[in-house]
């Protein structure tokens, strides 16, 4: 349940609309693959991974607080700032990696090794990723049914939520104490 929550594919569905309508290809089974990939990687060698580069999963999971802090900037503005320089990637880049696949999910999945068997780490992960999948193909449908100004308010909604999410990834990796003495 806890990858459910951090994954959070249908808080992404406004940023997947997005991208899509930025003229991004969407394909829901290269993405759901690539994520996968990606978060078994970082589940079997996530931190020897990062230790090649010097860098440690609270630096990295600042970096993807940024990156975070940038789509919600996208959402809640509406102005662009990621250029979609190849349409044909986006299922890859930004869909799998960072928004599936990204800072918080992997630092998740990194953390869950010490307290779950590895098996069951990777059923959890398999789950999600089949939850992922089926609401990458329906997203039409979701955009038909919200409408324009719908999808407009969820996309305004989730951009505060997603930029709530940045500064919570920041301020958890750096120690900052944000409200103690309110």
């Amino acid at each position: 349940m806890v990858l459910f929550a951090v994954i959070d594919i249908f808080g992404s569905i406004p940023v997947i609309l997005s991208i899509k309508h930025k003229g991004g290809k969407i394909k829901a089974g290269q993405a759901t693959l690539v994520a996968f990939a990606v978060l078994l990687a970082f589940l079997i060698v996530g931190e020897k991974m990062l230790g090649l580069f010097g860098v440690d999963v609270s630096s990295f999971a600042i970096a993807g607080s940024f990156i975070l802090l940038i789509i919600a900037f996208e959402m809640i503005l509406g102005h662009e700032f990621f250029k979609n320089d190849h349409p044909e990637g986006a299922s890859i880049v930004p869909i799998a990696f960072p928004l599936i696949a990204g800072a918080g999910s992997i630092t998740t999945l990194i953390s869950l090794r010490s307290q779950y068997d590895h098996i069951n780490i990777i059923i959890a992960l398999v789950l999600n990723m089949i939850v992922v999948f089926v609401v990458l193909k329906a997203t039409y449908r979701f955009e038909r049914f919200l409408g324009p100004t719908g999808l407009m308010i969820l996309k305004k909604f989730f951009g505060i939520i997603l930029l709530a999410i940045a500064i919570k990834l920041f301020v958890s990796n750096t120690g900052i104490k944000i409200g103690a003495h309110l």
